[in-house]
């Protein structure tokens, strides 16, 4: 039985222009195919010739704007929204004009910032950013305003929803702007050399200590004297340190949220080891953004297909008041359960990388069900973007 996807209707849901989402899914489908969003590797899993596959996707690209279609993954039903920046190594890309230096200060590569809504132990990409240490010289930008302007396009969707953020965006000048902009937040504390020091209503320095099997709160301090947070300690048992959070909402409601937070770093993974994310070898940084959007769509849909794939071959249903342990528990589902594969393997990995046999029936069927689900999230209009 083929594992193949058709994507065309799945694309009609997110471009208007039926041609558009014609070719959409032509290389949509061979991006799946070649798990790689190098061009050469695309066209050479399209139907006919190499060369004209490789002219049609650059047509494409230069024609339609998937970094548009991306925000109509922005899920209205979502408890939370994520923000996570992930390292894009280009080692040879020496006359790139995007691509700089990365944390080491040696590697060559780029920054990717991802917003993300959560989907059972994975999250499902809304919005994109990239900069690199070289576009921030050559535009005079910095880090903290490409993480404002991806933040730009979600100020209107969020509404009450909080924006979970890890700790490199710990630092004053975006609460500042979360604070003025209304934005509800779970930001995990920065405890490296130089920790931020917070103060009671007193001016008295607040001291963060924790011992292990410990939670403390904090409630109503000045984070570096200048916006108020409700601060929360937990160390939990089997864990080598402590992690603390800050929000504007109740403590242990921020905790909650950061724990249920689902791992966009597994998203990123995958979308490397996966699908090839570090392959990009585009000239220009627009091409590339418009390539990676576009990998993007077709991760969210091979994720659904995935997930449901998944449900057919491993799913069990549970009681509401059956105890199971967090180990047995499918990641963001607190209704299923099975085994060390629904811990170990995301539903793109078992699609992609696992062996399994379906009669034509049951894949057709649950194709339609994964339809059903992505025209769900995609519904809602988007009235804005980056």
């Amino acid at each position: 039985m083929s594992k193949c996807i058709k994507m065309r209707r799945f694309m009609q849901a997110l471009f208007d222009e039926e041609t558009t989402a014609d070719k959409a899914a032509e290389i949509g489908q061979a991006i799946l195919a070649a798990r790689s969003i190098r061009l050469t590797d695309i066209a050479a899993k399209m139907k006919g010739n190499s060369d004209a596959s490789y002219k049609r996707i650059q047509r494409f690209i230069q024609q339609a704007d998937p970094r548009q279609a991306l925000w109509r993954l922005f899920q209205e039903e979502a408890e939370f929204v994520i923000g996570d920046p992930t390292e894009i190594e280009r080692r040879q890309a020496r006359k790139t004009a995007y691509v700089g230096t990365l944390k080491d200060g040696k590697t060559k590569g780029f920054w990717v910032m991802l917003l993300a809504m959560p989907y059972r132990g994975r999250a499902i990409p809304c919005g994109l950013v990239t900069y690199s240490s070289k576009t921030i010289a050559t535009q005079q930008d910095s880090r903290n305003l490409n993480h404002f302007r991806a933040f730009e396009g979600l100020k209107d969707l969020l509404g009450e929803r909080p924006l979970v953020l890890d700790r490199e965006f710990s630092y004053l000048e975006l609460l500042l702007r979360l604070e003025a902009e209304r934005v509800n937040f779970v930001i995990c504390l920065n405890r490296g050399s130089h920790p931020a020091k917070f103060y009671d209503r007193d001016g008295q320095e607040v001291a963060l200590t924790i011992s292990p099997g410990e939670t403390v709160i904090h409630k109503r301090v000045w984070y570096k004297g200048q916006v108020w947070v409700n601060l929360i300690g937990d160390w939990g048992q089997g864990f080598s340190e402590p992690i603390w959070i800050m929000t504007n909402l109740d403590a242990k409601e921020g905790l909650r949220i950061y724990r249920a937070r689902m791992k966009i770093e597994e998203t990123n993974r995958d979308l490397k080891s996966l699908l090839g994310m570090t392959r990009l070898m585009n000239k220009q940084q627009d091409i590339m953004e418009k390539m990676l959007a576009l990998l993007l769509l077709v991760f969210a849909i091979g994720l659904l297909v995935g997930e449901a794939l998944r449900d057919q071959l491993y799913g069990e249903r549970i009681e509401e008041a059956e105890v199971v342990s967090d180990e047995e528990r499918i990641p963001g589902s607190a209704h299923r359960k099975k085994g060390k594969k629904w811990r170990r393997y995301s539903g793109l990995f078992i699609l992609l990388k696992q062996k399994w046999s379906l009669p034509d029936t049951q894949w057709r069927a649950l194709l339609q069900q994964a339809l059903a689900s992505f025209i769900a999230i995609v519904h809602y209009p988007v009235p804005t973007h980056v």
